[in-house]
């Protein structure tokens, strides 16, 4: 028989501490590297430790990412002009940069520790290039279609976002993977698949 831990109160207080990280580190990223345009961060560090959490802790960081996001990147944002309603929904662009190499990751049963050059094509495949031109493509229409930015402006939205975020993930998302993984995996949040 298959042992599977059952989710209990500690995957939520783990959900909700991840909340507060990636809150905290969508607002850092908004305060310190602004993008001008629509208010998008330059450099969004934020979306590689999404990645990771997602990577590590299933679906259970994948609500983290879009709450974080929503949070720390529209609703608290003074300087993108974000409301709230729009928010909710550009917000989702989060939650697909992380649910895109989650999905993809555990269908092609990737090793999170990177040993071989196929574990490592995947995962630059769907957790630094697929995942962002997902993203910064909704990302950048949402803002359009909530009137944060000109139509016009849709292009360059997507490629400061694209290239801001293949920069940060390419740099940290590997490395922390094939550092840090065999640590995570021996604690017992670790999620094999996607809630257990």
């Amino acid at each position: 028989m298959k042992n599977v831990h059952e989710p209990t109160y500690s995957f939520v207080i783990l959900t909700l501490v991840l909340i507060v990280v990636n809150t905290i580190i969508a607002r850092l990223c908004v305060i310190a590297l602004p993008g001008g345009i629509g208010g998008i961060s330059t450099l969004y560090f934020a979306v590689a430790f999404m990645i990771i959490f997602t990577l590590w802790f299933g679906a259970y960081g994948a609500i983290a990412a879009y709450a974080g996001t929503l949070i720390g990147s529209g609703l608290l944002s003074t300087n993108a002009t974000i409301p709230a309603g729009v928010a909710i929904y550009w917000s989702i662009a989060g939650l697909l940069q992380v649910l895109i190499p989650l999905v993809a990751l555990r269908t092609f049963e990737v090793d999170l520790n990177l040993e071989n050059r196929r574990d490592w094509t995947l995962l630059l495949l769907f957790g630094v290039l697929i995942n962002n031109v997902v993203g910064a493509a909704w990302g950048a229409y949402t803002l359009a279609l909530g009137n944060v930015i000109a139509s016009s402006e849709i292009g360059s939205v997507f490629s400061l976002w694209l290239i801001g975020n293949i920069i940060v993930t390419i740099l940290i998302v590997p490395l922390a993977l094939r550092h840090f993984t065999p640590k995570v995996r021996k604690s017992k949040f670790f999620v094999k698949y996607y809630w257990e």
